[in-house]
């Protein structure tokens, strides 16, 4: 980002446009960094001295500022001094009272006297005195990370982030949703997500170029934090941290109002326009809203249940507009999703617009953990929604039950799809591998019929494989060879099978078991 003293706009026409510096501009891109590197070893004035050369030449002194201050950040300045110049001036002022300087050899006998207490020549003390000047300052190193292709290029995108200071609210389409309502949310900004009809096109068509990558399909718009509260408030550094992951995707578009000086203005931009991320990450993903959505998710994931919990699922139609949960739970044996929201106390215009869209959700099964708070949980059950309450916390088990319901139906769903009878043609086969392979959980096979296999435990086994086994396991047997053994029939759940063949492990401490007839 620039100081908003180097925005350049154009107000043709009403509109607000910033004046992105092109290909032609890339040889006073190389002049300004090869002023920089020139100036190595040299104060910092000499080099303002030459940067303010440059900009008399150039056709505008705003550009040539902008691209220095730009690599200004990638430049070092050091204070070049034998002593602390604090130290130095102490010593001399010390000096200087002590003689009371008035004529030129008396100041330089008072140099002499403080070089002297301070162990320097009276150059050297003369030379630190004011040697940590901003413009004394001496350029140490200068390690741009930019061509001048690349200045360019982090030029544009940080004019149109200087650009965005003054917007009061920000209209964006992208081809990645998901990161940019991730960056929304790490801004903590408010937002809402709307449903676009599909532009029609002169000829009555749909225009397709914006439609080909789902860009016209949802809108979000972007508000600061307190807008329901002070309308006049700005977050335009939020908005402008915001363009790096807006210009990251891969097709975009992007409406701003600007309050120019007490006019409001538009400002738009697209991927069409030169503004790109030429090197560091857009805002990263931040994973929560709040403490309790972080605190929920870091003890659900704690739990062995049969349910993967997903952050941000895909967004919800409701009526015009569209939401996006803050969690979803899939079934790990079934097409099947419940979505899950955290709904805390924020403003009553916040409540009331959430009760609007979950009545508005169709086909959706969505779970709500309501703030007691806000006394809202009847209003949401009567919107044909599950609702449990929560003070500070949501209760993972309260959770986990309501999950545990769902599990029950989706069982007993599976299980009616399955056959009467099921044939594996393993001689022996684990429940767990035969329900992956039937897409169903292990309980969803607890009243199937399996006529050619015994089961065993956790494990399904030809009769004759367990004579077999008989044969060959006996008492005073190792446990370790007696594994091998049923290793060899792909049996692993040893102590269910030889519990079956009639026979138990007698433990000799550490060193192993040895078995003995029950």
């Amino acid at each position: 980002m620039l100081t908003k003293d180097l925005l350049r706009v154009s107000r043709a026409g009403g509109g607000y446009h910033p004046q992105f510096a092109g290909r032609d501009q890339r040889p006073l891109a190389a002049r300004v960094i090869g002023t920089y590197q020139g100036h190595v070893g040299e104060p910092r004035g000499e080099l303002e001295d030459a940067l303010t050369t440059l900009e008399n030449e150039a056709d505008d002194f705003k550009l040539v500022r902008g691209l220095s201050a730009l690599l200004e950040r990638e430049a070092t300045f050091e204070t070049d001094a034998a002593i602390d110049p604090e130290r130095a001036r102490r010593a001399a002022f010390e000096a200087a009272e002590a003689i009371g300087v008035v004529t030129e050899d008396e100041r330089a006998m008072a140099l002499i006297r403080a070089g002297e207490s301070l162990d320097v020549s009276a150059d050297d003390l003369e030379t630190a005195l004011y040697a940590d000047l901003e413009e004394r300052q001496v350029l140490t190193a200068v390690e741009p990370r930019w061509d001048p292709d690349g200045l360019l290029a982090q030029y544009n995108l940080s004019l149109a982030q200087t650009a965005l200071f003054d917007a009061t609210e920000v209209r964006v389409r992208s081809s990645d949703p998901k990161a940019l309502i991730s960056a929304i949310k790490r801004l903590r900004l408010l937002y809402e997500i709307r449903r676009l009809e599909e532009e029609p096109t002169p000829s009555g068509g749909v225009a397709e170029t914006d439609l080909a990558d789902g860009i016209a399909e949802r809108e979000v718009v972007v508000t600061g934090p307190t807008r329901l509260f002070r309308a006049t408030r700005r977050y335009g550094t939020r908005f402008a941290r915001l363009l790096r992951t807006v210009a990251s995707a891969e097709r975009w578009s992007l409406e701003a109002t600007i309050d120019d000086r007490g006019t409001e203005r538009t400002l738009s931009l697209s991927h069409d326009d030169p503004v790109r991320v030429p090197d560091a990450e857009p805002v990263a993903d931040v994973s929560f809203d709040s403490g309790v959505e972080a605190d929920f998710a870091a003890r659900f994931t704690t739990l062995d249940l049969d349910w993967d919990l997903v952050r941000e699922p895909e967004p919800l139609a409701t009526g015009t507009r569209v939401m996006i949960p803050d969690f979803a739970f899939d079934y790990a044996y079934g097409d099947f999703r419940l979505y899950f929201e955290i709904m805390g106390f924020w403003t009553p215009e916040y409540v009331e617009k959430k009760l609007a869209q979950l009545a508005d959700l169709e086909d959706v099964d969505m779970l709500v953990a309501v703030d007691e708070s806000l006394g809202v949980g009847e209003e949401i059950a009567a919107r044909d929604h599950r609702a449990i309450p929560y003070s500070g916390t949501v209760r993972v088990k309260d959770v986990a039950d309501v999950l545990r319901e769902y599990e029950r139906q989706l069982v007993a769903e599976s299980a009616a799809a399955l056959p009467d009878e099921l044939r594996p043609d393993e001689d022996a086969i684990a429940l767990e591998q035969l329900a992956e392979r039937h897409g169903v959980s292990e309980d969803a096979l607890a009243d199937v019929s399996v006529p050619d296999h015994e089961r065993v435990g956790r494990t399904l086994v030809r009769p004759a494989v367990l004579e077999s086994l008989a044969d060959a396991i006996e008492a005073g047997m190792a446990l370790e060879d007696a594994e091998a053994v049923l290793e060899e029939y792909g049996i692993a759940d040893a102590s269910a099978v030889l519990s079956r063949l009639g026979y138990r492990v007698e433990w000799e401490g550490l060193a192993g078991g040895t078995l003995v007839e029950r």
